[in-house]
């Protein structure tokens, strides 16, 4: 009995070293492929919020850290810069709904330096199906109506949605959500035109 069950300790314990040897080869191997396809699809992500037309450079590879609390919390976001012929011309910021109904929202903002919304979107949520999803661009095409908007100041009551006075649409039975989405992101577009001069002292992303 002792010496069977020697035998399947034995067995299972070649088994288990084959099986993590063959999961460390397999990730050697298709590492670097993951992180190309990554920063890919991170790569569209950005296109879809700064129109490629508008810049030259590698936005992926310019990427800063900014703490503000216009951008929702406390903790650290990364802006990706766009440039074109070398002048800083927009950028493409995280940001963070904090008060969303189901919880913070977060966003990738894209606009230039004097108040222009380019394009948003929701990159994580956890609104309710059928309701505050609609934020979603796989739901509805809500998010789409920021594009091309300007924000004339802190003040400007356009930028609310239509229940307060203001341009945007809620949704049947969900205010909440938008009106969280709707404030972040003229936030963050107002915070954007700081940036110029901020950038000669902000850490890049790869700053320890």
């Amino acid at each position: 009995m002792l010496e069977t069950m020697r035998r399947h300790g034995i067995t299972l314990a070649i088994f288990a070293a084959c099986t993590t040897g063959l999961t460390a080869i397999v990730y050697s191997l298709t590492k670097d492929r993951i992180a190309e396809q990554a920063a890919l699809q991170h790569k569209v992500l950005l296109d879809q919020v700064v129109p490629p037309t508008l810049y030259d450079n590698d936005m992926l590879n310019e990427c800063y850290l900014v703490t503000a609390d216009a951008l929702g919390n406390q903790q650290s976001h990364r802006l990706y810069l766009a440039r074109k012929n070398g002048t800083p011309v927009a950028a493409a910021i995280e940001s963070t709904a904090p008060d969303g109904y189901s919880g913070a929202i977060q966003l990738l903002v894209g606009a230039d330096f004097s108040g222009k919304v380019l394009g948003v979107r929701v990159t994580e949520h956890h609104e309710t199906p059928g309701l505050g999803d609609k934020i979603d661009t796989r739901i509805s095409d809500w998010i789409y109506a920021f594009s091309g908007k300007k924000i004339a100041s802190n003040n400007d009551t356009h930028w609310a949605v239509k229940k307060d006075g203001g341009e945007f649409d809620q949704f049947t039975g969900a205010t909440i959500t938008p009106r969280a989405i709707v404030n972040t992101v003229k936030r963050t577009t107002l915070y954007m035109e700081t940036i110029p001069a901020q950038l000669s002292s902000l850490p890049t992303c790869g700053a320890k």
